[in-house]
């Protein structure tokens, strides 16, 4: 695990300087070591957290006639595999990494050569030969990447915005839009980000760079789609997934350091560590999971501990200390993400880098194998065109009442179409809300219809998978789990979203994702063989946080949010107060929509203060 920055066309004068202080601003991403390469084209480095072959995997690394040169952040789990084909085809070997597999395989491949890997990655590769660089992220986007365009060219490349920050030609400027879109999904959804002219590369792509111009060719290799098997059997379906699940746990085990895994009582978590002990039934394992004082789920994940035999360790989240490291978390995260637990997770990665260099995690079950509860969401709305319209229109007309009852909401929702109604797991604020906020210029909520439109043959919820993995996934869920675990040089893995388990999520059917009365039916039935009973059933759980009453309690955040220049430039301040005075007054849970513009303020601190 690491982190890549890369210059085109550096100042001869000044690269390794720029380059030095790009790779200073990701220490943190690979404590270890670091390496560089500089040339009148191209610059390039990487700082690296040694996993496998501690000893012998310096970066960058170069081919046998050193025409090819790779720097890489990841783990490919096929490497042993892909190096064995590759001596056999005649390639010769000086390290033990799967860097150098990326090399080699390029060498046969091309830009194909990323259809082959199993695993999460960023890389870097110089062609010198054919003058060009090819940059390629993972499937579902696990690792970031970023670029910094100006006067239409690539002129930057980085794991984290920060890095891109730094070249002398690019001037900070915020992205307004990017702004206005977070009101209503919580993360940035535009591939600009927050910072103009700095851009994310979308998961399953790859970027082709003319060193010499420095004009740049994107193309995707990989897409995720569903077509559901409707003949499947429930009881060979489970087995063959409890399999494929164990197959993948397996591989994501691959390390030369200590490995642990976060537990949060739930069942995708408890299916990973059930699969490690499967696979490893003595030795220390150590788990880890978070919660607050008076609201968490330690009783249930300790349950599980027990019953796997695991070394269980427990954080507690501190109010006071959640509040006063959201500046550094906004740093790290490089843009603002409004998900309370994510700055649970960054306090849970720090406890566990204490411990271990990687952890194995349940991210992407929700998302592949119907885990939400708004999936089904769907069916309940079928079930209301069933009541007779005598009594249905009646209801409907409740809508209209001037205050709020019991049941209206839904009510409302039914009233849309489903591409009005969901944008994904994070929606905060409607688009006549964001736009009563706002009092900048003038946007639209980012569009969805071109997902939908790919997703128009599948039934609702299975769209609402599909809008979740292309948006939510990349955007909040993934984007924190290697924001805030990185922070803490803690390499976090995630064996759901591997492209076996993927490729049998795509063909279930709903049939098997909600059966009586459960999400994730299938994958449930498969946790059997890894988890004790009781997990099996348990609802969706994660690591609580109190945030509705933390913001009761405490008044430190009011004034300092309501007077706060940023957003008394940008935003309806009189409308943040209600927001405010409703919740402390316990008339409305605002604690989302109040967090949005707390986070926001963090990360304008972080970036454009004096705070860090």
């Amino acid at each position: 695990m690491c982190g890549i920055v890369g210059i085109i066309h550096p100042s001869s004068t000044s690269a390794e300087d720029i380059l030095g202080e790009m790779l200073a601003r990701i220490t943190h991403r690979g404590p270890d070591d670091s390496g560089t390469f500089i040339d009148q084209k191209v610059a390039f480095g990487m700082r690296r957290l040694s996993i496998i072959d501690v000893e012998g995997g310096k970066q960058p690394i170069s081919s046998e006639d050193g025409s090819l040169i790779i720097v890489f952040n990841g783990e490919i789990y096929n490497f042993k595999e892909l190096r064995a084909e590759l001596v056999l085809g005649g390639h010769t070997f000086k390290t033990h990494t799967d860097t150098e597999v990326i090399l080699h395989l390029y060498e046969e491949k091309g830009e194909d050569a990323v259809r082959a890997l199993r695993g999460m990655f960023t890389f870097f590769i110089y062609d010198i030969k054919k003058g060009k660089v090819v940059v390629a992220r993972d499937p579902f986007g696990i690792k970031p990447l970023y670029y910094m365009m100006k006067d239409g060219m690539v002129r930057a490349i980085g794991s984290e915005i920060k890095s891109l920050l730094a070249p002398p030609q690019y001037k900070k400027e915020i992205n307004e839009e990017a702004i206005f879109q977070y009101l209503s999904f919580q993360y940035n959804p535009l591939r600009e980000t927050f910072f103009k002219g700095i851009y994310r590369l979308p998961p399953a792509t790859y970027l082709i760079i003319d060193v010499k111009t420095g004009h740049a060719e994107e193309k995707k290799y990989w897409s995720f789609s569903f077509h559901a098997n409707d003949t499947m059997d429930e009881e060979r379906a489970a087995k063959e997934l409890a399999g494929i699940l164990m197959d993948s746990v397996e591989h994501h085990m691959i390390s030369d350091v200590p490995l642990g895994a976060f537990l949060s009582g739930g069942v995708d978590s408890a299916l990973i560590v059930g699969a490690i002990r499967a696979a490893h039934p003595k030795g220390e394992l150590k788990t880890f999971t978070i919660g607050a004082k008076d609201v968490n789920e330690f009783g249930e994940a300790r349950s599980v501990a027990e019953a796997l035999n695991t070394t269980h360790i427990e954080i507690i989240l501190d109010p006071d200390e959640y509040f006063a490291e959201l500046p550094r978390i906004a740093w790290h995260f490089d843009e603002p993400v409004a998900d309370p637990s994510a700055v649970a997770l960054y306090f849970l990665a720090r406890e566990a880098s204490k411990y271990v260099k990687v952890v194995l995690s349940g991210e992407g079950a929700d998302e592949l194998f119907g885990g939400y509860n708004i999936y089904r969401e769907p069916f309940a709305l079928e079930k209301f065109n069933r009541i007779p319209a005598f009594l249905r229109v009646p209801l409907l007309a409740l809508t209209r009442l001037p205050f709020e009852i019991k049941g209206m909401n839904y009510l409302r929702r039914y009233q849309k179409k489903l591409e009005e109604r969901y944008i994904g797991n994070a929606q905060v604020f409607s688009p006549e809300e964001a736009k009563m906020m706002w009092r900048g210029t003038p946007y639209e909520r980012v569009s969805l219809a071109p997902l939908y439109k790919e997703a128009s043959a599948w039934s609702d919820s299975t769209k609402m998978q599909y809008i979740d993995i292309h948006t939510w996934l990349p955007g909040d869920i993934l984007a924190k789990a290697d924001k805030m675990n990185m922070a803490h040089s803690l390499e976090l893995r995630v064996p759901f979203l591997d492209r076996e388990v993927a490729a049998f999520a795509q063909t279930i059917p709903d049939r098997l994702k909600f059966k009586n009365g459960a999400t994730k039916y299938l994958l449930r039935k498969a946790a059997q063989a890894f988890v004790p009973p009781a997990t099996q059933k348990r609802k969706k759980l994660g690591f609580p946080v109190p945030l509705a009453v933390w913001l009761k309690e405490r008044t430190d955040w009011q004034s300092t949010l309501i007077a706060h220049p940023f957003i008394t430039s940008r935003f309806n301040t009189k409308a943040i107060q209600k927001l405010i005075n409703d919740h402390v007054s316990g008339r409305k849970d605002n604690a989302r929509k109040l967090f949005v513009f707390i986070m926001l303020v963090a990360w304008h601190d972080a970036f454009f203060g004096d705070k860090i």
